[in-house]
Parts: C-alpha cells; structure tokens; sequence
C-alpha cells in the first residue's frame, strides 16, 4: 500500500513541478517603457479619444458642405374635386402630376455658415488635444502603478526578513531560557514580536496582490495574472527650481490650450448668434413638368408642361421680440465664462506645480538622509545580535534594532518611490511627456 501512494506521488510530481516550472518561466517580465506601451494599447479612455477625434473630424467636413449648392427633387400628384373650365376650353387637369427638381446655392447668411465651419474646425484641435491629454494621463498612471507595485514588493521582502530574523531571535531567547541564561521575560517579549511581526507581513503580501491587481487592470488582463516587473533602485536628481517648472507648465499644458480653444469657440458662438441681424440671401434654379399622367408629359387643361426659373432670394426676420438680442447677450456671458474658467485653471496649474515640486523635493531629501542610516540600522542590529548572545545587552534591544532596522529600510523604499511617483506627476504638472 506505501508502496503503490509512493509511487502515485511520484507520477503527480513527474507532470506537476515540470509544468508549475515551466509556468513560472513564461511569465513575461514588464519594464516601464513596455508598461507604458501596453497601457496606452489597452486604455479604453484613450480609444474614447480617437473616436472623438473621428466625429469632430466629420463634424467638421459636414459644415463644410454648407458652402456648396444643395439639390433637391419633388414629386407630386394632386386631386382635384373637378377640373377647371372656361366655355369649352379646359384650364385645369382634375389629375395633375408634378415633377421639380432645384439647386440652391447660398449667397449671404450673416456669417453663420462660415462660423459654423470655424466653430466644427476648433472642436477638431480641441479633440485632438483632448487625445494628447489623455496620453499624458496615461502615461502618470501607469508610472504610478508600477511604482507602487515595485515599493509593495520591497515592504513585503522586509516584512518577510524581520520574520525571519525576529523567529531566529526567539530562538535564541529559548535556547537561553531553558538552560537559565535569560528571563522568561525575553522569550516573551520575542514571541510576541513575532506574532506582531507576521500581522505585518499578511498584510504586506495583501498590499502586494493589490498592487499587482491594479497592474493588470491597467493592462486589462485577468485580475489574478501573475506579475513580474523589471526593478528599478537607481534615481537621478531633479536639479531644476521651481520658476523653471511654472514657466514650462505655462508653455506646455495642453489644459490651457483647450481653454484657449473653448474662449474661441464661444467668440464664434456670438458672432454666430449676431447672423439674424443681416439677411440672407440664396440664388434658386428650378426645372419643373406638370402632367395629367404619372409620366408628367403634359395632358388635356396643361398648357405649358415643362419649364425653368431662376430666383434670388432675399429674407430678413428684422423684428423677433428681442429674439437675437437676448441671444446675443446669453453667447457673450458664455464668453466672459470661458475667459473665467481659464483664468481658474491658471491658478489651479501654479499650484498643481508648486505642490508636486515640494513633494518631489521632500522625497528626494528624504532618500539621502535615510539612505545613510540604512549600514547604521543594519550595524546596529548586528552589534546587538553579538552583545546579546554574550549576554551583554537584552532581547528587548535585539528587537529595538531589528524594529529600527525595518522601519529605516521601509522609510527608505518608501521615499525612493514616492520619489519617482512625485517626479512624474511633476512632469505631467508642467505638460511633458516623458517616458
């Protein structure tokens, strides 16, 4: 019987551990440049966009067909209670067929057709700086993820360590205490480090597989595929000051180009709203047959079958209640709303700009300064480790110096990326695209 589950465990292992290996070895490594790529691929805001841009662009190609001669074709058969006569001479079919085809051809309509042409053109530049926009977004987001996937995995290689280095001084501690070299008191206190040290650690590895779930939602894949990122542990100082970042965010943000766009646009809605001040005025042509029959070919009361005319025409609705001035004055405090709204988002940008330099700043000072203490936290554990085997020093500063250890190299990961986080969102702060 041991025998024959030996060798069944052996036949599940011999299929089993090659393919979990095998799994293991596929799983594509990401880089931050192949995040970013794959990102943009995936990101459905950005599809979103492009679709915009598609529409605005037919927008756009529909009023321009507003300059051009429109055509036009009528058929109609009319019934009359009785036909029309004069002594013996028929004046009147009581059957009549028709048949009118026209082109219209616009002269003058106020302006309206050429703002309206302008007005279809800027909401294409907008679109396509909406897409722009969209990309930078894109671009801070998947930075942001990645990096907080990569600090999730350092805090929770920590949290793993000081399990590991907090259950090997519990048993030390235990060693000496059942040969009477230390206090209950210290085997206590490391057993209940411990416990508090796995608490961590759980939730480490939770903050992990949040991480990684958020990685692959950004890439839209299934939630629960295994991640692995190319690790990045270097850091380049960000030596410009902070005039340097508001004048590159008033040159680059693409926010204040589409509040330039919308404060031209409202300055073509009013102009637009002024057409009913003029007339229009539009040259017609048309060519008409009128018959008794459904082939219009003329008949008995038809004295002239066929024919052509041409008009010009010239409309002016020059009294509307008031209709074009309240219109007028509605566009215009569209207008003085845009320039407000720019003027806002100006504010909004020097202070979006100063918050992420002062961030960056913080994080990168925070970097040097604790990078220093790391060969000291670890020296320091050290030492302690040593004195407390010689029964020179107490558990209680063993587990002081592994909780200093831990905390000054936890500081450290967390100020190295909120380091690289605070320089991208500085970067989209001031409207460039870095990659």
């Amino acid at each position: 019987m041991n025998l024959r589950l030996f060798s069944f465990f052996a036949m599940v292992l011999t299929f089993v551990v090659p393919a979990f290996l095998a799994a293991q070895e596929n799983v594509e490594i990401f880089t931050l440049e192949q995040t970013i790529e794959k990102a943009m691929k995936a990101n459905l805001s950005l599809k979103v966009s492009r679709e915009e841009i598609k529409a605005a662009e037919a927008a756009k190609k529909a009023q321009r067909t507003n300059f051009f001669p429109t055509f036009s074709a009528k058929y109609q058969y009319n019934r009359k209670d009785e036909g029309m006569n004069i002594g013996d001479f028929a004046t009147g079919a009581k059957d009549e067929y028709s048949f009118v085809s026209s082109v219209t051809q616009p002269i003058f309509a106020g302006f309206s057709i050429l703002r309206q042409y302008d007005i279809a053109k800027l909401g294409l530049d907008a679109a396509e700086i909406k897409e722009k926009l969209m990309r930078q977004d894109i671009i801070l987001e998947a930075k942001t993820v990645y990096f907080m996937l990569l600090k999730a995995q350092k805090l929770r290689k920590i949290a793993e360590e000081t399990v590991v280095q907090i259950d090997a001084q519990k048993n030390v501690a235990e060693n000496f205490y059942q040969v009477g070299m230390s206090p209950l008191n210290d085997l206590l206190q490391a057993q209940v480090e411990l416990a508090n040290a796995k608490q961590e650690l759980i939730v480490a590895k939770n903050n992990m597989e949040n991480a990684e779930s958020d990685f692959n939602t950004l890439l839209r894949r299934p939630i629960n595929t295994p991640v692995a990122v190319e690790d990045i542990l270097d850091y380049s100082p960000f030596e410009k000051d902070l005039d340097y970042c508001l004048a590159e965010a008033d040159k680059n943000r693409f926010e204040i180009k589409i509040a330039d766009l919308d404060v031209e646009i409202s300055e073509k809605e009013l102009q637009l709203a002024k057409k009913d001040y003029y007339p229009s005025i539009n040259l017609e042509g048309n060519y008409f047959r009128e018959g008794t029959d459904w082939d219009v070919d003329g008949g008995e009361g038809i004295f002239d079958p066929s024919g052509w005319n041409i008009l010009a025409v010239a409309k002016w609705n020059f009294f509307e209640w008031g209709k074009t001035y309240y219109g007028t004055n509605e566009k215009r405090s569209r207008l003085s709303q845009a320039q407000f709204r720019k003027d806002e988002l100006l504010d909004n940008i020097q202070q979006e700009v100063k918050k992420a330099y002062l961030r960056t700043q913080e994080a990168e000072k925070a970097i040097i300064t604790v990078k220093k203490a790391i060969e000291q936290a670890k020296e320091n554990f050290r030492i302690n480790q040593e004195r407390y085997k010689e029964q020179m020093a107490t558990s209680t500063d063993v587990l002081d110096a592994q909780t200093l250890l831990s905390k000054t190299m936890t500081n450290y990961y967390n100020a190295l990326y909120a380091y690289k986080i605070s320089k991208a969102a500085l970067y989209r702060a001031m409207g460039r695209e870095i990659v």
